[in-house]
């Protein structure tokens, strides 16, 4: 599960839900050699894929259970090289009925500053279990 959702890629690429809540989340990715460039390093579609649901989960942060999302755009400035594990920290930064806004960044564990995103989501409402 993350953040109330299931999600099986995050198991894939060990994404913890560390934080959600007052349009804020935290998710910490696990560094696994599958994720590695040629130089060791974590490969930058891994850390798009962090920012991606980091952001994702700050504008349902609102009410996490009741929304999925899309993403309709997501805009990454690679600043550093990193390996090991990563943590990214998103806010929502606008909520509107259908679209929202949302900015968030990855640190290294040593707080160095991988990577900047800024992206644009489109709320779904999700459909009540069927019984």
């Amino acid at each position: 599960m993350f953040f109330g959702l299931h999600m099986p890629m995050t198991g894939t690429m060990a994404l913890r839900g560390e934080r959600i809540g007052n349009d804020r989340a935290q998710v910490r990715m696990g560094f696994q050699p599958g994720q590695a460039n040629s130089r060791g390093d974590v490969n930058g579609g891994a850390i798009a894929t962090l920012l991606d649901c980091t952001l994702a989960a700050a504008v349902r942060a609102h009410h996490p259970d009741a929304y999925g999302v899309a993403t309709i755009d997501l805009t990454l400035h690679y600043v550093a090289a990193a390996s090991g594990e990563l943590i990214a920290t998103a806010h929502c930064e606008r909520r509107g009925r259908s679209i929202s806004f949302a900015r968030g960044e990855v640190h290294a564990e040593d707080g160095t500053l991988v990577a900047l995103a800024t992206g644009t989501f489109k709320l779904i409402a999700r459909q009540p279990a069927q019984r």
